[in-house]
């Protein structure tokens, strides 16, 4: 009586090989690596530009107004013409650039974004150093950046990516987008016994990005931080409250 689910499960294996002659398959996540990758053609660092045209002065506008600043991370831009109007976001995994995201500044231009990622990669990582207690998690790799944190890159949690952020060994702190994909964010986070922060931000606001452009960064920060949650009946009656009706 009262033996571990683990024990359990292994003795059903077992008892399935033997006697039924079926052929189990247990899936195991295995920590992920990741290969060195280019960023797009033409692609230099913001901070080493000269000589701005009217393509890259455009860049530095669209980031003065989401608030990004230049010793952030390393911005690129490329000349090159699918990418001039996007701004480059690499992602670094163990400081070599393994990935990246090209945003463009023009909001109703599709594809929004362009992006080299590997599976299981989470951004900001190596961010996340020994003086920090806690980790923020959000959704998007511009908001993990207005509070230093990192973002899955989606609404869903790999597990890989939960093996990466869980080896951190730190307080893991959730911070779902306020739309429908949130909603799945928040119970995947539960499952995984992380705290989910759904601040008192005002209903106008879907993201961390926003609320930094209201709050600032500094307010946005310790609203999150305060508000995180771990227990699961109070995150759901929260999350009542949070996430905005698209009726």
């Amino acid at each position: 009586m009262g033996a571990p689910d683990d024990i359990i499960n292994k003795v059903a294996f077992e008892v399935m090989r033997e006697n039924e002659g079926v052929n189990v398959q247990e899936h195991i996540a295995k920590l992920p690596t990741f290969n060195t990758v280019p960023l797009p053609d033409d692609a230099v660092k913001i901070a080493d530009i000269k000589n701005f045209d009217k393509y890259s002065l455009a860049i530095l506008e669209y980031m003065s107004k989401r608030n990004l600043n230049l010793d952030d991370t390393n911005y690129y831009w490329s000349s090159s013409l699918g990418y001039r109007d996007r701004l480059i976001v690499p992602f670094y995994y163990e400081d070599r650039i393994v990935g990246w995201t090209g945003r463009s500044i023009i909001d109703d231009k599709k594809p929004r974004y362009l992006t080299e990622v590997q599976p299981g990669f989470v951004y900001g990582l190596d961010e996340q150093g020994p003086n920090k207690i806690f980790c923020i998690v959000v959704e998007g790799q511009l908001d993990a950046i207005h509070i230093d944190g990192c973002a899955l890159g989606g609404s869903e949690i790999a597990d890989q990516q939960a093996m990466l952020l869980n080896r951190l060994q730190k307080q893991i702190i959730v911070v779902p987008d306020r739309d429908k994909a949130g909603s799945k964010l928040v119970e995947e986070s539960i499952e995984q016994g992380w705290c989910v922060s759904m601040p008192e931000w005002s209903q106008d606001i879907t993201d961390v990005g926003e609320a930094v452009s209201k709050y600032g960064r500094l307010y946005t920060l310790y609203s999150i931080v305060n508000a995180a949650n771990e227990s699961p009946l109070k995150i759901r009656l929260r999350a009542k409250k949070w996430f905005i009706s698209e009726n």
